[in-house]
């Protein structure tokens, strides 16, 4: 290695030191006591595996991926040592590809000029993360992604919005793609139709969703609204995969980016998704990295879940405070009040019977006309406290109680 690289990798690390401690620090101070874990052995905390042949070396695993066009990074979303391993990976590849473009699942689309004022710095974090619409659109702690962001700004890495907006997707799922106007599509091809093993992982999925009207013998892969569930699923994966696409064929063949995709483990793993996608709009040379938390079974761990894993702490090791209140639930406003779009499974929304496209009229009282409206109720709610909901459903007014758990300290 040069002694310019071994600089660049120097300064890389360095950065990741003040930048862990700067904005995951207050999280691990805030670690509540748990049971010891029992961990598997076979992806050992802080090494990779090649799954189907074995251990490998992270300078290795590097090397190969930073030879692909994009390289798809995957993560439980509130996971912690997820984003450490994803810093980790993005410092790595940087210091072996310097020229670089990061895409983000959790901006849609119509906020790319925040990222790009936030990575010229032009913003401050709190500047960057209302613009951004980040307590709406994903209303995950910010903490967990910050520090990825600073990664980009401070190396002047473009950042991409990847998403499109849940709304969308939704419509998708209920009218089938050419359901929806052209116009509404966001620019959206179709996507290319789903291997047969992505519909059997699907399935599962979608039978955990409230399907109450119907019986369990109606549940079945050939149900209309299973296929349009499918269909959902596939534009998630297709606007992510088109917006990395442009940005490899984008730029001139001898100055192409390496391009990194930041986002859930369901839109990476055995490829189902996203490379998919990917493969189908002409990008062959797609790498795919996944974190590997410890107390997950070893059956999981099969040819082609990725091209590599790296063993991380499971989640539930270390379960933090959250920084504010949540309600669990993606909405957009509009028919005099706070459409719900979804409804997060296992959340305060989901306690209170929530339903996808209710529209919350009143919180406390109060009519929500705005997001700042509902977002700004749920975080001034204290822990242990229960909050009035007006509901209109099915042209029906009806009252519902969210109720805050007491925090466990």
């Amino acid at each position: 290695m040069s002694k310019r690289n071994i600089n660049r990798v120097k300064n890389i690390l360095y950065l990741s030191v003040l930048l862990t401690a700067g904005y995951l620090g207050s999280a691990q101070a805030m670690i509540t006591p748990a049971k010891k874990p029992v961990f598997n052995r076979c992806v050992p905390l802080g090494n990779w595996i090649v799954p189907g042949e074995g251990s490998v070396r992270q300078q290795d695993v590097i090397s190969r991926a930073a030879k692909s066009a994009v390289v798809l990074l995957g993560e439980t979303h509130v996971n912690a040592d997820h984003h450490r391993w994803q810093l980790q990976a993005l410092m790595a590849l940087y210091a072996v590809r310097p020229n670089m473009v990061i895409g983000f699942e959790m901006f849609p689309r119509r906020v790319q000029a925040a990222l790009d004022k936030w990575v010229a710095g032009e913003y401050s974090e709190k500047e960057f993360l209302r613009a951004a619409e980040w307590d709406h659109v994903w209303n995950t702690d910010a903490n967990l992604y910050l520090p990825l962001f600073h990664f980009a700004r401070m190396n002047r890495i473009p950042m991409l919005a990847l998403n499109i907006e849940t709304s969308l997707r939704r419509q998708v799922a209920e009218k089938g793609f050419y359901g929806v106007p052209v116009e509404d599509r966001e620019g959206l091809t179709r996507p290319a139709e789903p291997s047969q093993a992505y519909v059997d992982y699907l399935f599962p999925i979608y039978k955990q969703h409230d399907r109450k009207h119907k019986k369990e013998g109606e549940l079945n892969q050939d149900d209309p609204d299973f296929r349009r569930f499918i269909g959902g699923q596939q534009l998630w994966d297709r606007a992510m995969a088109q917006v990395l696409q442009q940005a490899v064929v984008g730029s001139p063949a001898a100055e192409k980016p390496l391009v990194v995709g930041v986002m859930g483990t369901g839109h990476v793993i055995h490829g189902f998704g996203v490379e998919h996608q990917l493969h189908d709009l002409g990008i062959k040379q797609v790498a795919t990295l996944l974190p590997w938390d410890n107390d997950k079974s070893c059956k999981h761990l099969v040819k082609g879940v990725a091209d590599a894993v790296f063993g991380v702490l499971p989640h539930a090791s270390e379960p933090t405070r959250p920084q504010f209140q949540r309600l669990g639930i993606r909405f957009e406003m509009g028919r005099g009040g706070a459409v719900i779009l979804q409804v997060e499974q296992n959340s305060i929304a989901d306690a209170a019977k929530l339903q996808d496209s209710d529209v919350i009229l009143e919180m406390a009282g109060l009519p929500l006309k705005h997001t700042e409206d509902v977002v700004n109720i749920v975080k001034r709610q204290a822990p242990g406290t229960w909050l009035p909901l007006k509901i209109k459903r099915d042209e029906q007014i009806i009252e519902v109680i969210a109720k805050f758990p007491i925090q466990q300290l």
